[in-house]
């Protein structure tokens, strides 16, 4: 067993830390109070390669590993869980979709101009009575020759306004159930195709979420995504990857909390001492440290699963589920060691306590990867 990390992995750890600090930190609380999508910085995530981390230099991508998706994911987060989730969706759930799964001609057209950060990608699962219950798609793709017809609605889009290409989930023969959905690449501006109003949210405000509307949406045939039924199967194993980025996102809420909260103890005096050398503090850090770093090891498990080639459903919402529970916590009790200045916006640790609480809910609710744990312990 080897928990070391590469020259290689600490390279990009450190530059991805350094962009984190020195680009994403200016503006982050202003970005969250006005909800404002980072358009600027996500060109220069593109520069970096941070909107391609896997995807193959030959469309474009940086063509590293998991463990790098995730050591980039974990900085970035410790700063910006909107900037975060904006490189994981358009890593884990549409490029990676498109690079595993499309034809030769989808990754020409979509996947160089998603990995370079050109092209903005959004995934479009999630309906208002088909959140973790993916099955019941009420959006559907009538076949209609050498075109389908898209109509629905798809809700909580991450992306859905600032989005070039998106990977839509939809049904086309509900008499075959989960075997008769299809996936779909859908273009902004596509006759029919509407985007709704930004969602106001808790945390993650400077992410864009919206509701899309699809009326008679004209879509190519060769724009379907894999053999007809597909859709279900390409929808839950992109899902297992972006379990991954979330696990990581909620990681680095986590730590970035924790490491605000170490050095604020080491500043903030009470009874003629630092409040770090009271026990009571002392103590909620080694349980925050101590909690981080189990987090840790599960994170790097799942990514290494996917590195090597293994099955990782498992160990993917194993990460997600322990990670989002350890953001939640330790987030709350970064606020309480800041005492009355842990709610107040200039202290950053409010805004990882409310952008922790997301982590727990999309890419699968928590109770969906206890499902999905518990069915692979059954199955044996």
């Amino acid at each position: 067993m080897d928990f070391g990390l590469t020259e290689e992995h600490l390279m990009i750890r450190d530059a991805a830390r350094d962009f984190a600090r020195t680009e994403l930190l200016d503006g982050v609380i202003e970005r969250d109070e006005k909800q404002s999508f980072p358009d600027e910085l996500v060109k220069k995530m593109g520069d970096l390669g941070f909107m391609g981390i896997m995807v193959d230099p030959k469309y474009g991508g940086s063509g590293m590993d998991a463990i790098s998706y995730v050591l980039i994911m974990e900085e970035l987060s410790k700063i910006d869980a909107s900037a975060s989730v904006i490189v994981s969706v358009n890593n884990s759930l549409v490029c990676y979709g498109l690079e595993s799964y499309g034809t030769e001609e989808q990754k020409q057209k979509y996947l160089t101009k998603l990995a370079t950060g050109e092209f903005v990608g959004a995934f479009c699962l999630s309906e208002p009575e088909a959140g973790s219950d993916a099955t019941s798609q009420a959006t559907t793709a009538i076949d209609k020759g050498d075109h389908y017809v898209i109509n629905g609605t798809k809700n909580w889009i991450t992306n859905g306004g600032r989005s070039d290409v998106y990977l839509v989930i939809a049904q086309t023969d509900r008499e075959k159930g989960h075997r008769g959905i299809n996936a779909f690449i859908v273009e902004k501006g596509m006759e029919g195709f509407e985007i709704g109003p930004k969602e106001d949210k808790l945390g993650i405000r400077g992410s864009d979420t919206h509701t899309l509307q699809f009326n008679d949406v004209k879509v190519p045939k060769e724009n379907r995504i894999g053999e007809d039924g597909f859709g279900f199967k390409f929808a839950m194993k992109t899902l297992s990857g972006g379990r991954i980025g979330i696990a990581a996102q909620a990681l680095g809420i986590a730590s970035g909390a924790y490491e605000l909260a170490l050095k604020y103890s080491k500043e903030r005096k009470a009874f003629g001492t630092e409040i770090c050398n009271h026990q009571a503090i002392a103590f909620k850090l080694a349980d925050m440290f101590v909690e981080i770093e189990a987090a840790r090891h599960l994170v790097m498990k799942a990514a290494w699963d996917k590195d090597q080639g293994n099955n990782y459903d498992q160990s993917s919402a194993m990460a997600k589920l322990y990670a989002s529970k350890v953001a939640m916590e330790q987030s709350v009790e970064a606020v309480q060691i800041h005492g009355g200045n842990g709610f107040v916006k200039e202290y950053h640790v409010e805004r990882m306590m409310r952008d922790a609480k997301i982590t727990q809910i999309y890419e699968g609710t928590s109770e969906i990867q206890k499902i999905v744990i518990s069915r692979s312990l059954i199955k044996g």
